[in-house]
């Protein structure tokens, strides 16, 4: 996706979030979230929106980190540090530099892309937690969920934060796993640790129609809501070897934590 295009479903994502915080009693329970009312997802979107606002401003992440005490009000500090984002986003092209967690790419086009994916999960538990029904989720957008998550989450953080991962990557099962919609696909491979490099989850793109001994397969939007554990297993189609496809599961469930 374009930075541009990025840039406008993180506009209609918030605006979606947002309508969802305003009809949304602070104490309610996010279903998606049970240890977070509405208030306190708003709270943890806003400093999530400030800290990227700042890897941005200064090049680095910030020193001293959480900040002072946000405004009590949800809404309000939602729409401050919004606010604070979209003008540090305005003011960088997508390829000037800003710290990441992610070392290839050290670029503002990088937070583009995350916010625009983290507001989306979030605007979905809001409007959970409000009794809406959840608004539909652009195709390209979720396809481009799908792939950040399990390039990004599965594959980089499998290698990055090995701990994570626990004893997962220890001795796994090494036949690869297919994740497909009808116009893309991915084949994910856990690699063993040894001697000469570290365990990890190798991430290709594939062919829809690729073989392999497990697949979990869906709609775009659906799946991309179940690998971000928002969505049960009636959302997806799954089929395949049992332990393999439990293998996945752990180690999408540790990506994602």
């Amino acid at each position: 996706m374009d930075f541009s295009r990025l840039l406008g479903c993180l506009a209609d994502d918030f605006a979606l979030l947002r309508a969802a915080v305003v009809a949304t009693d602070p104490s309610a329970r996010v279903p998606s979230c049970p240890d977070w009312s509405a208030g306190e997802l708003a709270h943890h979107v806003a400093k999530v929106y400030l800290h990227k606002a700042e890897c941005i401003r200064l090049g680095a992440f910030p020193d001293e980190w959480p900040p002072g005490v946000l405004d009590p009000d949800p809404l309000t500090s939602l729409d401050k540090t919004y606010e604070v984002l979209a003008g540090q986003f305005s003011a960088h092209s997508p390829a000037d530099h800003a710290a990441t967690w992610h070392e290839p790419d050290q670029s503002v086009g990088f937070w583009i892309r995350r916010m625009a994916q983290e507001t989306l999960i979030h605007r979905i538990d809001a409007e959970l937690a409000a009794g809406r029904p959840v608004s539909p989720v652009p195709d390209d957008l979720a396809h481009d969920g799908i792939d950040e998550i399990l390039k990004l989450f599965v594959g980089y953080g499998s290698a990055r934060w090995l701990d994570d991962f626990g004893n997962l990557l220890d001795t796994p099962d090494e036949r690869p796993v297919l994740v497909s919609t009808s116009h893309h696909a991915w084949t994910l491979t856990a690699v063993a640790r040894d001697s000469a490099e570290p365990g990890h989850v190798n991430v290709e793109d594939a062919d829809p129609g690729s073989h392999a001994d497990a697949l979990v397969s869906g709609e775009a939007a659906p799946l991309l809501l179940w690998l971000w554990n928002r969505a049960d297993d009636a959302a997806v189609r799954i089929s395949g070897d049992p332990a393999l496809l439990k293998q996945f599961h752990a180690l999408r469930v540790a990506a994602t934590q």
